[in-house]
């Protein structure tokens, strides 16, 4: 498995200095080094709010060190100033100057946490189902197709995205945490739906988990009782932050024949993965891992949110779709960020999405046009705008659900 640089909350910037690392990249140690000292203090002080953590790959494939400060995929992973209001900023920052302790920077980042709708559209509350008259931590059900399952062994990145609408799953607090490893209880969950379809493995990260993780996880999947259980979907970054997973890390083959297993038994197996900008798609380990995953039968299937910083503009979300679909994935979703963290950092107003949208939409073949949105997640459901209107000399946009938690 990769080596990874980890900055939990409550830790110091300055020891990514002390992380294990070949000879090979320590350049781009020295490059980090060298990043002005109060871009570095910034860090220091958001990583104590938000998770933080990168790797090699990310390090060495992915940032443009010569202009580190506006490259989008340093954005993506290092956390930004702007994440936090100033009034939160100025505490935290003015805490860690005054020496204060650990404890004391802990209790204040966990108030600024639970200001900023960790869990979003009441998923905790609302989603999570019951078996046997006990709920299934670990197991969310929305939509009447779909449910969704975080296993424990998944609930962490290789690298964390800045924007992540989960980041509470990772800040090391278990009353914020989705996790399970009762797979036999979801397993009776799902014998007793047999409205439910689709089987969505989530986090977190569904493939950092090991091979005997995995293959345990989906061997109740082969029961007859769970034949109306047609499609299997894989939620994970590992395309962009961690290709190797698919390529050369131990059990890489063990894991595509895990996929492959679930082909041949008629499933429907598809890998939604997170690319939020083209050049995520350009490292060759990337493109042998997307070659690898397609040959075993699955789908690959691509959507990201829109974002300030990082993608908000039409060209970006052209290049990246016609990317996707020369490598054969599919594009499937543009979302709008949630309510979530730091979205004040990473939110645009919604006439700003739709334009961008429509001039992406309007610069790419029939077989990019896949991409729904712009979407978002809400309370009642997934809502998408379908266009702009005007009534009585008002624009006014159009929505339509794409899901409702009310099938009515």
């Amino acid at each position: 498995m990769n080596k990874a640089v980890t900055l939990s909350p409550c830790s110091s910037f300055e020891k990514i200095e002390y992380q294990a690392f070949t000879n090979k990249h320590l350049h781009k140690i020295e490059a980090l080094n060298l990043l002005p000292a109060a871009l570095k203090f910034n860090i220091d002080v958001v990583s104590r709010v938000f998770p933080f953590r990168t790797n090699p790959h990310v390090i060495d494939n992915l940032i443009d060190w010569e202009d580190a400060e506006n490259d989008p995929m340093f954005r993506l992973t290092f956390p930004q100033k702007g994440m936090l209001d100033d009034a939160s900023f100025d505490r935290i920052a003015n805490l860690i100057k005054q020496n204060a302790s650990e404890q004391e920077i802990h209790q204040v980042a966990m108030e600024v946490r639970a200001s900023l709708n960790p869990h979003p559209a009441g998923q905790m509350q609302m989603n999570v189902p019951s078996y046997n008259g006990h709920s299934l931590p670990g197991s969310q059900h929305k939509y009447t197709q779909t449910v969704l399952f975080f296993p424990s062994q998944g609930q962490v990145c290789h690298a964390y995205c800045t924007f992540c609408f989960r980041w509470a799953q990772f800040v090391g607090d278990k009353e914020l945490k989705f996790s399970s490893t009762d797979s036999e209880a979801l397993f009776g969950y799902l014998e007793s739906h047999k409205e439910v379809t689709d089987l969505l493995i989530t986090g977190g990260n569904s493939l950092v988990m090991n091979a005997d993780h995995l293959e345990r996880y989906l061997e109740g999947l082969y029961r007859e009782e769970l034949s109306h259980i047609q499609t299997v979907r894989f939620g994970t970054k590992t395309l962009t932050f961690w290709p190797q997973r698919f390529v050369t890390d131990d059990d890489s083959d063990r894991i595509l024949a895990a996929m492959e297993r679930l082909v041949k038994a008629g499933k429907h197996v598809a890998v939604m993965a997170h690319f939020n900008h083209w050049r995520e798609l350009e490292s060759p380990t990337t493109k042998e891992a997307i070659r690898r995953i397609r040959a075993t039968g699955a789908q690959i299937r691509a959507q990201s949110p829109l974002l300030s910083h990082i993608n908000d503009d039409a060209a970006t979300w052209s290049k990246m779709w016609n990317k996707q679909i020369q490598l054969g994935i599919i594009p499937y979703y543009m979302f709008v960020a949630r309510d979530t963290g730091a979205s004040r950092y990473f939110e645009l107003p919604l006439a700003r999405a739709w334009e961008i949208y429509q001039k992406a939409m309007g610069s790419v073949s029939g077989l990019a046009r896949t991409a729904r949105g712009p979407s978002m997640s809400g309370g009642p459901g997934k809502v998408e705008i379908s266009g702009v209107s005007e009534i009585q000399g008002e624009k006014v946009f159009v929505l339509r659900f794409i899901q409702a938690r009310n099938d009515d």
